[in-house]
């Protein structure tokens, strides 16, 4: 895997797509001298009109740049006013992304959940063996009276209080919250009153999701102490499913890697590397065993990538099945929200009680969610790029013959041959829109995280991304989504490297879901904010998870976590737990 979720804002960052694509330059800060600043003018002139052509590849003549000043002149007096307008983050754009091509049908679904069953009647003697189990087998045992919820919510918050300091995963811990749900659901299950699946099972929740009266920090130091009014959409649906929550884990600032306000989270499995992000503390959490499942939210590889890291199982659903309402918005067209998991089944579970039409949130879609756990897979065909496996390790190889020997029919997927590197510019550009106020009262300067690939130096850049390429690169985005469309055609799913052939970031632009899953171990050097390692570094290394990923078409999730069921039976890796936590 040579290409992940940074290398693609990266290169974005870096004016690798390419100037005359996106306007964003790759200008180091030390480029301009004090004597440069303190001779530019305030004035618009023809020579301003020609210098800024540089930055958008244009080449106008003297006579037209003549012509443009004074409709510039005027544009910026609107800017002005523009800027000066109070816009929140809770304000969406006025046009809404759709991934449903026209012309093409998407079968409803009936809300169902069918389960493959078979769970220890037993509850463990061990601790930590309830702390690392399973929701849907956590849910066997509050049924049968093994365990309340009370019980485990305590086994939770005794390990938090325990290991969450080492892992710098939890913004806050709502113990007393917790402690009161749980005893609700308790009574509850008692009364004969049963919510579902998720009934007593405790959970954390991303730290950009807003509970009544509590801090929602956004992971940044201008917002660490920030008061939010009401729940979010997803808060409500899992109190209203019995849920438990423990408290608000760590994401990277405003939803970009693992640093924090107060620090850099943790991967359980070596703790002197970061867990990725932005989903940093979600991942982190449930890896060390301190939730049943969490809530991480995805614009580019947010859910993915944690996943990856730190061995759990992330399923970032179609856009639009998950009300985004009282999230924080980084890129309205982009942004989801999906459930991590100890297994793959979990993530059904937690799924068909978060799908759903909300008025608050004009992204999502009136579509059912089915899910059976007892399909027969044999039937199914699976696409695979060859050249994404030749060019992968022995864990992914490993993973594409254990799909192939579960008796599915694997056939070569033309991967679109569309040239989508340019697609990213939505996340580049509504982000600095969601932000704006940062950069023009440059408390972007209190971020932790400051460098040519942070938000800060981003949504700079971002500015002089030209309103015309952008409608441009839009219709390229529709030419991806239509591309996809037709790949998908006679296949009920897609298998490779989470990062291989582009696909993290054109099934984002798209709407697609991807389900990333642990597939095997390897030995890796300590990875670094830059994913690169120093010689010292790379000498020693450690035993870490590697996954995969499994696609499919629009509104298809049950398809790949029913295949990503089977596939986790046959790995026979998803049970081992990082050392240092798993006791």
């Amino acid at each position: 895997m040579k290409t992940n979720r940074r290398d693609l804002l990266t290169n974005a960052a870096l004016g690798g797509l390419g100037a005359s694509t996106l306007g964003l330059g790759a200008c180091s800060p030390n480029e301009s001298t004090a004597a440069e600043t303190d001779a530019i003018s305030e004035k618009i002139t023809a020579r301003t009109i020609a210098e800024a052509e540089k930055l958008m590849g244009l080449t106008y003549t003297p006579n037209e740049r003549q012509m443009m000043l004074s409709g510039l002149e005027g544009g910026l007096e609107a800017l002005t006013r523009l800027h000066a307008m109070d816009l929140p983050n809770s304000l969406a754009p006025a046009t809404t992304f759709e991934p449903k091509l026209r012309g093409r049908r998407y079968p409803s679904q009936k809300n169902t959940l069918t389960l493959s069953g078979q769970y220890q009647a037993d509850l463990p003697q061990d601790r930590f063996d309830i702390a690392f189990a399973t929701i849907a087998q956590q849910g066997a045992w509050l049924r049968s009276g093994a365990i309340t919820s009370l019980a485990l919510t305590n086994i939770y918050l005794e390990r938090i209080e325990r290991f969450a300091p080492k892992l710098e995963c939890f913004v806050t811990v709502m113990a007393d919250h917790a402690r009161e749900q749980a005893s609700a659901a308790d009574k509850a299950l008692a009364d004969g009153r049963d919510r579902g699946p998720l009934h007593g099972i405790p959970y954390a929740l991303k730290d950009l999701a807003d509970v009544e009266n509590g801090r929602t920090s956004w992971g940044a130091t201008p917002y660490k102490d920030r008061i939010a009014t009401k729940d979010a959409a997803i808060v409500r649906k899992l109190d209203r499913a019995g849920a438990v929550l423990l408290g608000k884990t760590t994401l990277g600032a405003l939803a970009y890697g693992d640093i924090w306000f107060d620090g850099k989270t943790r991967n359980p499995w070596n703790v002197e590397e970061g867990s990725s992000g932005s989903s940093a503390g979600s991942a982190s959490a449930l890896a060390a065993g301190l939730c049943s499942f969490s809530i991480g939210t995805e614009t580019l590889g947010s859910i993915v990538s944690p996943s990856e890291r730190c061995g759990v199982t992330g399923l970032r659903p179609t856009f639009g099945r998950i009300s985004r309402a009282g999230l924080m918005a980084l890129s309205w067209s982009f942004d989801k929200a999906g459930p991590l998991c100890r297994s793959v089944e979990d993530t059904a579970i937690v799924l068909s009680k978060l799908n759903g039409y909300d008025q608050n949130d004009p992204g999502t879609k009136r579509h059912g969610f089915t899910y059976d756990g007892t399909i027969d897979i044999a039937s199914m065909t699976v696409g695979y790029v060859p050249e994404w496996f030749e060019n992968g390790d022995d864990v992914d190889r490993a993973a594409l013959e254990a799909m192939r020997a579960l008796g599915v029919t694997l056939k070569p997927f033309a991967f679109p041959a569309v040239n989508f590197e340019s697609v990213i510019a939505p996340v580049l550009v509504e982000s600095a829109a969601a932000f704006s106020e940062l950069t023009l009262s440059n408390r972007d300067d209190d971020l932790v995280w400051q460098s040519p690939n942070a938000w800060p130096n981003t949504w700079r850049q971002a500015r002089f991304t030209s309103a015309v390429d952008y409608i441009q690169i839009d219709r390229v985005r529709r030419q991806l989504m239509i591309a996809m469309g037709d790949a998908f055609d006679g296949f009920d799913a897609l298998i490779g490297p989470h990062y291989a052939g582009g696909a993290l970031l054109a099934t984002n632009a798209t709407g697609h879901p991807q389900l990333a899953m642990r597939a095997g171990f390897a030995q890796l050097p300590t990875r670094g904010d830059d994913e690169a390692s120093t010689s010292e570094q790379a000498a020693i290394t450690h035993r870490v998870p590697r996954g995969i990923s499994l696609w499919s078409d629009l509104f298809k999730e049950g398809n790949i976590i029913a295949l990503g069921h089977a596939l986790e039976g046959a790995l026979n890796v998803s049970t081992e737990r990082p050392v240092a936590f798993g006791r």
